[in-house]
């Protein structure tokens, strides 16, 4: 049996040190009470963008440019100590953590933003570091296409686990890319909600026979800066639920054994039985007896992708 930790809080919007600090918060809290894999949300620091879905596209130009100026500032550069608190918590704790982030790219133009999802072992390293594939919609106008390099599944005390965000669990073959990996629980940071993605978590724990752990992002318009700009013309309903949350832990027969957690805060702990990934496999295997890779192969690029290469002036 594993004890894990889904964290459904809302961050300090837009301010990154406040909210690391809020997440080593919260793991020295969980982890107290048993915790030994904690999840965060989609995007966590310093908070999902929400903003994009309300903003006109080409329009409200100068609204865009200063938020996504907050948002560069506050994103997270991997190669700081930006994330110190958190490892420090996840070391001092002897837990697993996995959080969704902004990343600010620290190698090439310095100024892209990567949607991503980084997770901390229990020596407090970061361990993978997964960039979301393909952004949504307007989310293209915030961040960075990812790559492969971060599909990856990892040994942990509790299990092996992998990560996608949020609709890249609608492609099938990144899922694949996971299950093929011996995927046990498999951990979905995520701004979608509802019936119908609940549905798609409990598809992908029957498909993949995993343990699907869905985080979601709860934002009330109160979660957000006293200074954020025009909030009375994007945000006009002083109590309004920006976004309801819906986390969830579902088992790999598809059954939903906690949640889903909507229009709350708070966390939700959960003893799993690791072990059913394994023994559900008996009738379906879809990356192994069930697979037929005679008709069927997927090949998985995982080099990390840059825009140009150097070399020196001996070739």
């Amino acid at each position: 049996m594993a004890k894990i930790a889904i964290i459904q809080e809302a961050p300090y919007v837009l301010d990154k040190a406040r909210t690391v600090e809020q997440a080593a918060n919260i793991i020295n809290t969980v982890a107290a009470q048993g915790a030994e894999l904690i999840v965060f949300p989609e995007a966590f620091i310093p908070g999902y963008p929400a903003w994009i879905w309300r903003l006109r596209p080409g329009g409200d130009w100068g609204v865009s440019e200063e938020l996504h100026t907050r948002l560069l500032k506050n994103a997270i550069d991997l190669c700081s100590d930006d994330l110190k608190p958190i490892m420090a918590a996840a070391k001092s704790n002897k837990v697993t953590v996995v959080c969704g982030i902004n990343e600010r790219d620290s190698e090439n133009s310095r100024t892209t933003l990567y949607n991503a999802v980084i997770t901390i072992d229990t020596q407090g390293n970061v361990v993978n570091h997964h960039r979301k594939l393909m952004p949504t919609n307007p989310e293209r106008m915030v961040w960075g296409f990812g790559d492969g390099h971060g599909l990856n599944v990892i040994d942990t005390p509790v299990g092996r686990i992998g990560s996608l965000i949020c609709w890249e669990s609608y492609m099938p073959l990144a899922r694949y890319a996971l299950y093929a990996q011996g995927i046990e629980i498999y951990i979905a940071p995520t701004y979608d909600s509802g019936d119908a993605w609940l549905g798609t978590m409990q598809h992908i724990a029957r498909e993949g026979k995993c343990w699907v752990l869905c985080c979601g992002v709860a934002l009330e318009r109160q979660d957000l800066p006293d200074d954020f700009p025009d909030i009375e013309q994007l945000y006009p309903v002083a109590n309004e639920w920006i976004n309801p949350g819906g986390s969830a832990v579902i088992s790999p027969n598809g059954e939903i054994v906690s949640g889903p957690l909507s229009k709350e805060k708070g966390h939700m702990i959960v003893d799993i039985d690791v072990e059913l990934a394994s023994t559900s496999k008996r009738a379906l295997d879809v990356a192994g007896h069930y697979a037929r890779p005679d008709v069927f192969t997927l090949e998985v690029n995982k080099a990390r992708q840059s825009p140009i290469k150097f070399k020196n002036e001996n070739g």
